[in-house]
């Protein structure tokens, strides 16, 4: 029988839970079994493509041209497996589906209502996708591991959890487990782990018909003893069920700190799974990997570097790893005009983008700050400063040096400028202007080299073709003379 684990969360949404089901997928591969995975938000949105970067994350894009959840893309690096725009489910998809049926007659006129077909649907979905091989050797998987995204009581989710209310019901207690994330704070004024939090969200989630197998407690310092022992009391639970999952320096040291609090003993016992007892090659593998220098590069270099990130003019903030100090400016700030209207912000932007070790242009739609973005370019190439464009960062690049090397004054993109006598960046033919989700050029394709001499073919270890995944609407016109997809 198949193998269902349940990941909820509580007190707030971000907390880590992602990053935790796709742990508990990996020292279960360690054992030997094939593990799945299955995202659920419950957004009314169909996918993430149409996501703003700056509301849920940036879009992670699947073999299939499935635009997920960046939580899948954990799921396939911790468990390398390769997983479907259907291991991602969102409330728009399943609405979608049942309406679907309705306007088809397959409910032969009864009223459609979220208790049952709604739930049925979720229950359904669920168990189709979970037998879906995604390992290499194309045997189906033992385990599934699913992540109810957001927070347990916000009203979008009840569906979903009132499924699997049913759902354990169904699949039978040893083949259904929870494991309920929640936070411990750590009031700074008295450095005191506060309990209440966890006690409140695991009486709500019992309220909804589940109960919590693991309490996993994200903290920013190791769980004490103590308020351990006081979960354990207050939660109903043995004090084996409750595990710390404190901060660590790398995201790939949580298998490890699961794999030490006997997470997978538990579970082997908890859901009766044939499990090895024997040393594993893969988790040994895994801690040589997790203790290796974050940045071994810059631990060479004594002082410490500075990025810059030229978005458009979104204000965010910006998170840095490693051994470097990631800054961002407004690529608008860096245009002629911005010299007239307020040259002390001119300034500064030019004296900030001067000031920094390599620079780095990421995607975006829209023409705004786009000019602003090509003279950053340039200085870095005219400077011989270290450059990388993503997306749209390349496509700019490439008007750069045909403007300044090629002597096309007007060269643009057909985006920005679809009169231009030299269109360097052209539309491609998925691209429909009409409709924003699903009309990119998306998922992995086979891009065939034409010639021996392209640079691109080099840098690929001279290949006659190379498989990629893409997401976008527009492609170099040097870029397509060279290859073609």
């Amino acid at each position: 029988m198949m193998k269902y684990i349940l990941v909820t969360g509580g007190v707030i949404s971000g907390i880590g839970k992602g990053i935790i089901a796709s742990s508990v997928g990996t020292i279960l591969k360690s054992c030997g079994l094939h593990v799945t995975a299955i995202k659920i938000d419950p957004y009314i949105n169909i996918d993430a493509g149409t996501f703003s970067p700056y509301e849920h994350g940036e879009v992670f894009v699947l073999d299939d041209g499935g635009e997920v959840d960046l939580d899948l893309g954990n799921y396939e690096r911790f468990l390398d497996i390769r997983l479907t725009r259907d291991n991602n489910l969102t409330t728009g998809k399943i609405y979608q589906s049942v309406i679907n049926k309705e306007r088809r007659g397959d409910y032969l006129g009864k009223t459609v209502q979220v208790v049952p077909h709604i739930t049925d649907a979720i229950q359904e979905w669920v168990v189709k996708q979970a037998t879906v091989p995604v390992d290499d050797d194309g045997l189906k998987p033992q385990v599934c591991v699913i992540e109810l995204g957001g927070t347990v009581g916000d009203i979008e989710s009840m569906p979903f959890v009132e499924a699997f209310r049913q759902f354990q019901f169904k699949v039978k207690r040893e083949n259904f487990c929870n494991i309920h994330v929640s936070l411990i704070p750590q009031p700074s004024a008295t450095g005191e782990q506060k309990t209440k939090p966890t006690q409140n969200s695991v009486r709500e989630l019992r309220g909804l018909g589940l109960s919590p197998d693991l309490i996993m407690c994200r903290c920013s310092t190791a769980l004490e003893n103590s308020v351990k022992e006081k979960i354990s009391m207050f939660c109903h639970v043995e004090p084996e069920q409750v595990i710390c999952v404190h901060d660590v320096s790398s995201i790939y040291k949580v298998p490890l700190l699961l794999e030490q609090q006997g997470v997978v003993g538990y579970l082997s016992r908890r859901l009766n799974m044939p499990i090895e007892t024997r040393p594993r090659k893969m988790l040994t593998k895994w801690k040589e990997m997790s203790d290796r220098p974050l940045d071994p590069w810059f631990s060479r270099v004594e002082r410490r570097q500075e990025q810059k990130l030229l978005p458009r003019g979104v204000d965010f903030k910006v998170q840095a790893g490693f051994h470097k100090k990631l800054d961002f400016g407004y690529s608008a700030s860096l245009e002629p005009s911005t010299l007239t209207e307020e040259p002390v912000k001119y300034h500064e932007a030019w004296q900030k983008l001067c000031s920094a070790d390599g620079i780095l242009v990421p995607g975006g739609f829209g023409v705004r700050g786009t000019e602003g973005k090509i003279h950053a370019i340039n200085w870095a190439r005219k400077q011989k400063k270290p450059f990388l464009g993503v997306c749209l960062g390349m496509q700019l690049a490439v008007c750069e040096f045909a403007r300044n090397t090629l002597g096309w004054a007007d060269a643009n993109s057909t985006e920005f400028d679809p009169e231009s006598k030299h269109p360097v960046v052209i539309d491609m033919p998925e691209h429909n202007p009409g409709q924003m989700g699903g009309t990119m050029r998306l998922g992995k394709r086979r891009t065939i080299f034409k010639t021996n001499s392209s640079v691109l073919r080099k840098l690929y270890g001279d290949a006659e073709y190379v498989d990629e995944r893409h997401r976008h609407r527009f492609e170099s016109f040097f870029t397509s003379l060279n290859i073609t997809t």
